[in-house]
């Protein structure tokens, strides 16, 4: 039987490789190409046809979501999953909506990967769950969500603490800035986000995999 072909795209050397090495290993998969962008990605699809891709998001040049859209446009036959750090439920909605098959986790083990890469060339999807605390790095680092929202590494930080439970005060203790500092970036997060009361902050969070 013809072994499945992968192309991996990941913008961390180690773990492309690492990754690589494993699933080499895993008879009836072959991976013949590992790219460390979605530029690269493009390119290689010129000399080679996989019949899946294995896809990270967080990408430099041309990344993940844009590369998904690339793919359905010029590939729509093409199966994808992505493998990311980032989870959060609009996320996996627009990658669903963008045609990828599956959904794992970079901290999921080769067994489940296999199971997902083998459950996706049987014509069925896998979007594995997982809890909004899957990785520490805000989702928000995607590009599409920067853009939409335009909130910092540190807005995100102080709305999870804030959902949490924490005031003011005890958010400048923690992260050893001044009380008159956090209220401003609250005056900006409430700005930004057009929400003007706890309970609407809460129920944002939530939507977001941020609480």
């Amino acid at each position: 039987m013809k072994p499945i072909q992968l192309i991996i795209a990941d913008d961390h050397p180690m773990l492309l490789d690492g990754l690589g090495s494993l699933l080499e290993k895993i008879e009836g998969i072959e991976v013949i190409a590992k790219v460390l962008n979605g530029r690269e990605l493009i390119d290689s699809l010129q000399f080679h046809t996989p019949d899946l891709i294995l896809l990270d998001l967080n990408m430099p040049n041309i990344n993940g979501i844009e590369s998904l859209k690339f793919l359905r446009q010029n590939y729509p036959m093409m199966k994808v999953v992505i493998i990311s750090s980032y989870y959060q439920p609009e996320l996996i909605r627009e990658i669903r909506d963008l045609g990828a098959r599956g959904f794992m986790p970079k901290s999921c083990s080769v067994q489940e990967l296999r199971e997902a890469i083998e459950t996706v060339m049987g014509g069925q999807l896998w979007f594995q769950e997982q809890n909004s605390q899957v990785s520490d790095i805000s989702p928000f680092f995607i590009d599409n969500f920067m853009k939409k929202y335009q909130l910092t590494k540190r807005e995100v930080e102080i709305i999870r603490m804030i959902t949490s439970g924490l005031t003011s005060k005890e958010i400048s203790e923690k992260l050893f800035v001044s009380e008159f500092t956090i209220n401003a970036h609250r005056r900006n997060i409430s700005r930004k986000l057009n929400i003007h009361s706890p309970v609407g902050l809460l129920n944002f969070a939530k939507e977001q995999g941020l609480a």
